[in-house]
């Protein structure tokens, strides 16, 4: 029984580091896409609108 449960524990610990490890791939992916349209239009970054107070900021890439 108890290998079992340990078989289950290390399981559904691979499963969270495969989701983490997918979620910070397509995280880094969608940072090179941004960067190389920012590099091929020549722009010095990009502007993101704030819903709150209706200003536009210039986005950090930096997780919100």
């Amino acid at each position: 029984m108890a290998q079992l449960i340990m078989l289950a524990v290390l399981v559904a610990g691979s499963i969270m580091l495969y989701r983490r490890f997918v979620a910070d791939a397509n995280r880094l992916a969608e940072k090179s896409r941004r960067a190389e349209r920012e590099r091929q239009s020549g722009a010095m970054g990009t502007l993101v609108k704030d819903p709150q107070t209706g200003e536009y900021r210039l986005d950090t890439g930096e997780a919100e």
